[in-house]
């Protein structure tokens, strides 16, 4: 692609590493911030990153650096790649730092913990000098390894301000990764935060040796219930049918890459829930989220069965297979009803409550 201004992404795990590197295959002067001073040296010195994506060659367009201010010194395009636990100090900590005029995105997939904030809502309260049009969700299905091994692969880049989509597509876009702008920066984040809870799921049903139907039924009402969420958020239900919605869904639920699946797998063999991340080497975002998308769903009077049962087997003890009774069991209801008004069959012409006539 065409010569740009330079990227900077704030986070050395595997998908921010990753970034930095397709910035530079896009032909954009890059710079890569590590929290650790002691790695981004080793890093700058074999130009690989050993911790989460040793298969990688980090081009010589990309600096790596432990500096704040020396990362973001020109950037036109700052992505934050930082757990979301972490999102809203790191975020803090670059304020005085970033350029006026940058554009900022996020691809943390989760909520934060108390206010159960988005990310670009708690990036918007943390950089109140960014125009908040000009803070992006990038999102859809990206399992880092492929990415750096340059597979295909695509993703949706979403902000209120189309042009702060276009800079952040144009900075990334490769032959190999294609971006797709959006509007709806809600229905984006949802789909994202959510699906690592549904892949949390998904990984107990591989460790439970769930069958190819149960596996599909899972994924679709999994879906159903993120569409239900964010529609009740005000995101566009068309959004949870692309990338950032199925796409990603799919792709987290199906892949043995996934971290979240895998955290699920752990489960039902018996790994303490605390062993968790150490053994993946990176957080499984799911974890923390489920609890926060089951709060979000309280407040707003969404039932999300699947995040409830989720949630009671990972932080209340409950045996996996009496929470798929509690799935299978529940009351009958229309396919679509949370999503569109009335469900399948529409609003009632009149009638009573059952849609019968008087």
């Amino acid at each position: 692609m065409s010569d740009g201004g330079r990227v900077t992404v704030i986070g050395g795990g595997s998908w921010g590493t990753t970034l930095a590197v397709l910035a530079a295959r896009a032909g954009r002067p890059a710079a890569l911030w590590v929290r650790d001073p002691a790695m981004a040296a080793t890093m700058r010195q074999t130009r690989r990153n050993p911790r989460h994506v040793p298969m990688l060659d980090l081009p010589d367009a990309v600096a790596i650096g432990a500096d704040p201010a020396e990362a973001v010194a020109g950037a036109e395009v700052v992505i934050f790649a930082i757990p979301t636990h972490s999102m809203r100090a790191v975020a803090e900590a670059f304020r005085p730092l970033l350029p006026t005029d940058a554009v900022v995105a996020s691809v943390a997939k989760g909520l934060e913990r108390g206010t159960l904030r988005r990310m670009t809502e708690v990036l918007t309260e943390a950089l109140p000098s960014v125009d908040p049009s000009a803070i992006c969700a990038i999102s859809g299905p990206n399992l880092a390894t492929e990415i750096a091994q340059d597979q295909p692969a695509a993703t949706v880049v979403a902000a209120a301000g189309h042009a702060a989509a276009e800079r952040v597509r144009d900075a990334l876009m490769t032959k190999r990764f294609r971006l797709y702008t959006h509007t709806d920066v809600i229905g984006v984040e949802i789909g994202g935060a959510l699906k690592n809870v549904i892949a949390l799921g998904a990984g107990m049903g591989v460790g439970l040796g769930a069958s190819e139907n149960a596996k599909a039924a899972f994924v679709t009402r999994g879906i159903a219930e993120i569409a239900r969420l964010g529609v009740a958020l005000g995101a566009n239900p068309l959004t949870f049918a692309g990338l950032a919605g199925l796409g990603d869904l799919i792709a987290t639920c199906a892949s043995p890459l996934s971290r979240n699946r895998r955290a699920g797998q752990m489960l039902i063999e018996g790994v303490p829930l605390a062993e968790i991340g150490t053994r993946l080497g990176e957080v499984a975002e799911g974890i923390p989220t489920a609890a926060a998308a089951r709060e979000l769903g309280h407040r707003h009077g969404v039932d999300l069965p699947i995040t409830e049962q989720v949630c009671a087997v990972v932080f209340e003890g409950r045996p996996p297979l009496e929470a798929i009774d509690a799935l299978m069991g529940r009351d009958p209801r229309d396919e679509l009803e949370g999503i569109v008004p009335g469900g399948t069959f529409g609003e009632p012409a009149g009638g009573d409550e059952t849609g019968r006539p008087d």
